[in-house]
């Protein structure tokens, strides 16, 4: 058996199993301060028979860089108390197996590649779009990260003829995160997706906008599949708007991505697409 932590800024979810269709048990642990939290979460692990490894899919940002003295540490978070703490150290100084540590939606690339919607395939990038919109790459197989990890919600996109709204980033107003995230709905709608009465109106905008972060990740990274996941990727009928959009914003170049059935499409694990990572990732750690 292999342990998987979800690491996100409201829980953290602590897992015991084999893969998504073998979790034995899981944990939700509140998210406070890190000894806090931390040391829940080891005495979850320590109340089962011994794990294998362990694996940590997590907010951001993080290093990891292996030869850095940092490697493994949440570097500089606006969640309080959280710049600079060490999500590895404590768990192999207590538990004595591999660890490993990545991005949240690197872990959920590396399972839907793995188990779910991206299954078979080699080249694969999970996109969340909700609260805030982040992204991960497996590229041969393996998580992308370099001297940092991928930041794909912070990507440069093209505005839609006429739309004047400035976006919600306060690093950079209209990128990716700043026009398409949650936060980015409801300011250019005076309230939350789930109350806007324009529902059909809503999905064409937000495809649109969407559709333009991918076409950027598209020409980067050239994936086989793009899993769209998040909050706000359940509004009805956006996957078929997002691929719809994609292909003519892509004008017919780079067909050989953009036009295949089906190159959009939702998480194949759903919400357990994060815990799912965290135990692939724990497979590879052993």
């Amino acid at each position: 058996m292999f342990g998987g932590i979800e690491a996100g800024g409201t829980k953290f979810v602590c897992v015991v199993g084999d893969g998504p269709e073998e979790i034995l048990e899981r944990k939700r642990i509140d998210t406070t301060d890190p000894s806090t939290t931390l040391a829940a979460c080891l005495e979850f692990f320590a109340g089962h028979e011994p794990i294998r490894a362990l694996g940590i899919a997590s907010f951001g940002p993080l290093e990891l860089r292996r030869s850095h003295p940092d490697y493994g540490r949440v570097t500089t978070t606006p969640k309080p108390g959280w710049s600079g703490a060490d999500l590895v150290g404590p768990f192999v100084e207590r538990l004595g197996v591999p660890v490993a540590v990545d991005t949240d939606v690197n872990g959920a690339a590396l399972a839907e590649v793995r188990w779910g919607a991206a299954m078979g395939l080699r080249n694969a990038v999970y996109v969340t779009v909700g609260t805030g919109v982040g992204g991960g790459a497996v590229i041969d197989g393996t998580p992308v990260a370099g001297l940092v990890h991928p930041e794909m919600g912070h990507v440069s996109i093209s505005r839609l003829p006429g739309d004047d709204f400035d976006g919600v980033c306060p690093f950079h107003g209209d990128c990716f995160e700043g026009m398409a995230s949650g936060p980015a709905i409801e300011a250019r709608w005076g309230r939350p997706a789930e109350e806007v009465e324009d529902t059909q109106r809503l999905v064409e905008i937000e495809a649109a906008t969407i559709a333009a972060g991918l076409r950027q990740i598209v020409y980067v990274l050239a994936p086989e599949r793009i899993v769209l996941g998040g909050g706000v990727s359940k509004l009805a009928g956006l996957h078929d708007r997002v691929n719809i959009e994609l292909v003519g914003q892509m004008s017919k170049y780079a067909v050989m991505a953009a036009h295949q059935s089906g190159f959009v499409v939702p998480p194949g694990l759903g919400d357990d697409a994060g815990v799912a990572g965290a135990l692939a990732l724990a497979a590879a750690a052993l």
